[in-house]
């Protein structure tokens, strides 16, 4: 009887009458759809933490962050997630990508993402990790730069839900007067916490005033676009503290922090960077990025799925097992991080070619099957080797040159060439090689 006056109620409550009288269980049916509702947000909370902190060092404060997020699902509001880019070379490589992807993930669960392009923050340069002063690069230089971060950008974001922000937008139109009063809201005793910059001012080394700058301009950032959370390699932890300081004295809810690993680049030993060569660009041509991924030291093949693929968790789980296991040759896995990872950046097709091409070039030691050329007319019959390399860029700088020289990298027709100060006799069709995977083949007619 109670189960049908409960239906009959449900079905009738608009008439007031019934409402009164079957109120009791319209209250029951109402805490049984508010209990399913928490349940649901409940569960989607949990959703959102795991996906978000998965692959995080740290959660910064983790249970404001939680309190936030929980507040945002129930208000169906979403979260502004900011992080910035120094356009400081024109390539985004793979290090870069680790926070892009985070943000990728906070895309599909529906929050807002905001990218800063620092282009005055580069004219500092982040002193994060630096034992020296950064050099400063010609702001024309660093718009150029900032053009293909534009266009790299969405091979990973999706563009539709993006808001990209030049940091000149607001720090062009500051007076003196308002850098001045940005500058009274931070110490020099707070600035020199900073592992950084004590290890240099204890070790006597310059550290310039502009330097200093840099952790306001990047929390001034965070005021300007309003941000609830700000993503960043652990080295930035303290500029994303510090704009959780910076919010508060402008009256801006503080932001929230989530700190990523920092990516080691192909050498294995220093975090990935375009300064140091040790990259991988995510615009370079697909056997480029195969080869690279090959001279990964084997100690990295696991973080570099884990950090930069993206690989099921599933198969992340047996590739780490796999590693484990003695029997197993680490080169097959490397192939599949290589395979993978042009895939995402050009095709899968594309791929495939990638993975045969560095079999057939490196594993049978032929030919690559297509060689792209240089035009040596122009120089007459012979040309110093080291600008060979620079000219042909096999070679970035001539410091480059002679290292690859002196360690045999570098051949001709086969023969390797070994003083750096060779002149070469230029014929036509000449073979040059420099390391393993770059080839040329010399026109001079």
């Amino acid at each position: 009887m109670m189960h049908y006056i409960y239906t009959v109620g449900y079905y009738i409550r608009s008439t007031k009458i019934l409402t009164l009288f079957f109120g009791r269980y319209l209250i029951i049916l109402a805490t049984n759809q508010s209990g399913e509702n928490c349940l649901n947000m409940s569960k989607e909370f949990e959703r959102q933490f795991e996906i978000i902190s998965r692959g995080a060092v740290e959660v910064l404060p983790e249970e404001e962050f939680k309190e936030r997020l929980k507040k945002s699902i129930e208000d169906n509001e979403p979260l502004r997630v900011k992080q910035g880019f120094d356009p400081t070379a024109p390539d985004i490589h793979l290090g870069h990508t680790v926070g892009l992807r985070k943000l990728r993930q906070f895309q599909e669960l529906g929050h807002q993402v905001v990218l800063i392009i620092g282009d005055y923050t580069a004219l500092v340069g982040d002193p994060s990790g630096r034992s020296a002063t950064r050099p400063q690069l010609a702001y024309d230089k660093i718009v150029a730069n900032a053009e293909t971060y534009k266009s790299q950008f969405f091979k990973i974001l999706d563009e539709s839900k993006t808001e990209i922000h030049f940091n000149g937008e607001w720090f062009s139109d500051m007076s003196f007067k308002d850098i001045m009063e940005l500058a009274a809201k931070f110490t020099v005793a707070r600035i020199l916490e900073r592992d950084d910059f004590d290890i240099r001012y204890k070790a006597g080394l310059p550290i310039s005033v502009h330097e200093l700058f840099y952790p306001l301009m990047q929390a001034y950032d965070s005021v300007a676009v309003k941000a609830d959370i700000e993503i960043g390699a652990t080295e930035q932890k303290f500029n994303l503290l510090t704009g959780r300081d910076i919010q508060l004295d402008f009256g801006v809810q503080p932001q929230l922090v989530l700190t990523l690993p920092v990516l080691i680049g192909i050498d294995g030993q220093n975090r990935m960077s375009k300064s140091m060569g040790n990259y991988i660009g995510i615009d370079e041509a697909p056997n480029e990025i195969f080869g690279k991924v090959m001279s990964i030291p084997d100690e990295l093949i696991y973080s570099y799925f884990e950090l930069v693929t993206d690989v099921p968790l599933s198969r992340l789980m047996e590739i780490k097992m796999l590693l484990q296991d003695k029997t197993v040759n680490p080169m097959n896995i490397k192939q599949e991080l290589g395979e993978r990872l042009v895939a995402m950046y050009h095709s899968p097709d594309i791929a495939a070619g990638a993975r045969v091409e560095f079999e057939r070039v490196f594993s049978k030691g032929q030919e690559p099957e297509e060689i792209p050329k240089f035009d040596c007319r122009g120089y007459g019959d012979h040309i110093w080797i080291v600008k060979l390399l620079i000219d042909s860029n096999l070679a970035a700088s001539s410091s480059e040159a002679r290292r690859l020289i002196k360690g045999g990298g570098v051949t001709i027709d086969g023969e390797k060439v070994l003083d750096e100060n060779t002149n070469v006799t230029i014929k036509n069709d000449m073979l040059l090689r420099a390391g393993k995977r770059k080839f040329l083949r010399l026109i001079c007619r």
